[in-house]
C-alpha cells in the first residue's frame, strides 16, 4: 500500500508538472531529472524557507555561493579521492551492480562487511535470483572532468560531491570580511553530483542533486553541546515545514560506518512509502577539513581568538540536507485522498509558504462577461503572490486540480461579482467559502495566508 502511494506521487508529479525525466525525449539520461513548473516553484520554496530559518533569522550565520569546480588539490585534502567510495556488488550471472546496502537486508550486510564477516553465497541477486554475488570492491562515486583544451593529469577536476568544501577554503575570507566571533556558521545551496551505483525510488537517489548545508565553527570544547542543540534546531525545521514529528526518526552511525571526518553523526529518517531513509545528516567533523587544508595548501587556517589571545583550528558542526529529498518527504507527507461524491479526493496539504501557487484565480465559466472581471483580479493578486488562473473544464474539476496540486486558496469569480464587485474565497484543506470585496481582496488573502 505505501508503495502504491509512492508510484501515486510520481505520477502526479509528473502529470501536474513537478517533476520529470531529464531528456525524456531521447529515453532520459539516467537519474537525473527536471523540475517543473510547480516542481521549481516548490523546491525553491523549500530552500527559501531553510535559508531563512538558517541565515536570516539568525545573527551568527552566513551566506556563500561557492564555485562547482574547484582545485583537485580540495579533493585530495578532504579524503574525497581516497575515502569517497560506496562497496560496489556485481552479481556474475545477470551483471547488474548494486550498493550492498540496496541489496535484502542490507544494513545487515553492510555491518558484516564493515567488520570483515561478510559472505555473500546465501544472498540471491535481485535481478535474476541466482546466489552469484561477487565479493564487494571500493567504487568512488566522484564524477572526474576535465578542465582545458588538453586531457592530461595536468587538467584533471572533479564536479564537486559535497558543497561543503568551498566553505572550508573560504572560512578566512569569510571570518575576515564579515568579522564574525566564533561560534558562527557559513550556509550554502548549490548542485552537488554523485556518479551513484544504483540510483532509485524517484528523486530520493540521483546523480545530481542540491544541497543545502551549514558549517558551524566553535570552539572544540563547545562542539559536543553544539552538535545536540543543532539536532533538535534541525528536527523542529522539518516539522515546521508539515512533516509530522511520528514520521521522522534520529539513527545515530556506528563507530565504524561514520564518514572519515566524523567523531560523530546522526541521520534524521523519514518514513519514505519505500521505508525508513535519510534525508538530513548532523555531524560533528571535528577540526578535520580546516586541518587538512592548512596542511595541503600550507595556508594557516587557525582561528585567532582576541579575548583569550590565542590561536586554534576551529571545530565544526555540520547540517546538510538535500533539497531534493526534503521536497520529496514534503509531497509525501503531504499528499491525501478523502472520499467525496465524485469519488476520491487528492489533496497535497502543502503548508501555505511551499505551496507553488498559493492563490488560483478562477471564473465560473468561461463567459465573455466573466473572463474580464476574472483577469482583472488576476492582476490585483500577481504582484502579491505566486499564483494561476483556469478557465478550463467545470469549476469543481478546476477545485480538485487546485487542491491536488496544493494551492492553497481559491478565488472564484461569478455572475453575481459583476454587479457587487465581490468574490469568492474556498479554502483547499475545509472547503469552507467566504465573499469579500475586490477591493479588500489582497489583505483578506494576506490573512489567510499568514503572509
Amino acid at each position: 500500500m505505501k508503495q502504491d502511494v509512492s508510484e501515486k506521487i510520481t505520477s502526479l508529479a509528473k502529470r501536474r508538472g513537478f517533476v520529470f525525466p531529464s531528456s525524456e525525449i531521447y529515453g532520459g539520461a539516467g537519474a537525473t531529472w527536471d523540475f517543473g513548473p510547480l516542481g521549481v516553484e516548490l523546491k525553491r520554496n523549500v530552500k527559501d524557507a531553510w535559508w531563512r530559518t538558517m541565515v536570516q533569522l539568525r545573527d551568527d550565520v552566513v551566506g556563500l555561493d561557492g564555485a562547482i569546480l574547484m582545485h583537485p588539490r580540495v579533493w585530495e585534502a578532504s579524503g574525497h579521492v581516497e575515502n569517497f567510495t560506496d562497496p560496489l556488488v556485481e552479481c556474475r550471472n545477470c551483471r547488474k551492480r548494486f550498493r550492498l546496502d540496496d541489496l535484502p537486508k542490507g544494513e545487515e550486510l553492510a555491518a558484516a562487511w564493515r567488520a570483515k564477516k561478510l559472505d555473500l553465497s546465501g544472498v540471491s541477486c535481485p535481478n535474476c535470483g541466482e546466489r552469484k554475488l561477487a565479493d564487494p570492491r571500493q567504487f568512488n562515486l566522484m564524477f572526474k572532468t576535465f578542465v582545458g583544451p588538453v586531457e592530461d593529469t595536468a587538467s584533471i577536476a572533479w564536479l564537486r560531491p559535497e558543497t561543503a568544501q568551498s566553505i572550508f577554503v573560504d572560512f578566512e575570507n569569510i571570518q575576515q570580511t564579515t568579522r564574525k566571533k566564533l561560534p558562527f556558521g557559513i550556509a550554502q545551496i548549490g548542485k552537488a553530483f554523485r556518479n551513484e551505483i544504483t540510483p532509485g525510488n524517484f528523486i530520493f537517489r540521483s546523480r545530481e542533486f542540491e544541497q543545502m548545508e551549514m558549517q558551524y565553527f566553535t570552539r572544540p570544547s563547545d562542539a559536543p553541546r553544539f552538535y545536540d542543540e543543532w539536532k533538535e534546531t534541525r528536527l523542529a525545521w522539518h516539522v515546521e515545514q508539515g512533516i509530522p514529528r511520528e514520521k521522522m526518526r534520529f539513527r545515530d552511525h556506528a563507530d565504524d560506518e561514520r564518514a572519515h571526518y566524523a567523531a560523530a553523526a546522526t541521520d534524521i529518517q523519514f518514513a519514505f512509502p519505500f521505508g525508513w531513509n535519510e534525508f538530513e545528516g548532523i555531524h560533528y567533523r571535528t577540526d578535520y577539513d580546516l586541518r587538512r587544508h592548512s596542511e595541503f595548501s600550507g595556508k594557516n587556517l587557525e582561528y585567532f581568538d582576541d579575548v583569550a589571545n590565542e590561536r586554534f583550528i576551529p571545530h565544526v558542526v555540520e547540517t546538510s540536507v538535500g533539497a531534493d529529498r526534503a521536497t520529496y518527504a514534503i509531497l509525501c507527507a503531504a499528499y491525501d485522498e478523502e472520499p467525496d461524491k465524485e469519488g476520491t479526493r487528492v489533496v497535497l496539504r502543502l503548508r501555505p509558504h511551499l505551496a507553488p501557487y498559493k492563490v488560483a484565480v478562477l471564473p465560473l465559466s468561461k463567459n465573455e462577461r466573466l473572463v474580464p472581471l476574472a483577469r482583472e483580479v488576476w492582476s490585483k493578486i500577481r504582484p502579491a503572490f505566486m499564483s494561476t488562473y483556469d478557465e478550463t473544464q467545470a469549476i469543481g474539476r478546476r477545485y480538485r486540480r487546485q487542491d491536488e496540486i496544493g494551492t492553497p486558496l481559491c478565488v472564484t469569480v461569478d455572475f453575481v461579482s459583476l454587479d457587487d464587485q465581490q468574490v469568492t474565497i474556498r479554502e483547499r484543506d475545509s472547503m469552507s467559502q467566504i465573499r469579500v470585496a475586490i477591493a479588500d481582496l489582497v489583505p483578506a488573502l494576506r490573512e489567510k495566508l499568514g503572509a
